[in-house]
């Protein structure tokens, strides 16, 4: 089995990443990852905070996005990203608890989470996505 992880995709106008994972929690977990490392969040050391987010039934597609969107939701209202991922799936629902920290440094915006070509594939590994977000 390949390990979890995360790596940019050339795109010509925005940003693109390719996660992958067992399962579809891990899949959540990487995308994050990859969306803060793509903008270069950098977390200040000390005080760590929690957040629970609950994500309803639906398609994964919907349930990725919505996840990203959320996470950008609380970089930018709150200056506030996570680096601690708990999440799992409870009758088709995701339950995240997330732990992490105030953001020191962020190099690059990113606008938006996009459906654009947004499909979660399945293989001998795990998961697949490429997601493309708007910057």
């Amino acid at each position: 089995m390949q390990q979890p992880g995360y790596h940019e995709v050339e795109h010509t106008a925005d940003w693109a990443l390719e996660a992958w994972a067992a399962d579809f929690p891990g899949l959540l977990e990487q995308a994050a990852r990859g969306m803060y490392a793509l903008a270069g969040i950098r977390l200040q050391p000390g005080s760590r905070q929690q957040r629970s987010l609950r994500l309803p039934a639906s398609d994964q597609e919907r349930q990725l996005v919505g996840f990203l969107r959320e996470l950008l939701f609380l970089a930018e209202s709150e200056c506030l990203a996570f680096d601690e991922f708990n999440l799992r799936t409870i009758d088709g629902a995701i339950a995240a608890e997330l732990e992490g920290g105030m953001i020191a440094r962020q190099d690059k915006e990113i606008k938006a989470v996009t459906f654009h070509e947004l499909a979660v594939r399945s293989s001998a590994q795990g998961l697949r996505v490429n997601i493309v977000f708007d910057v």
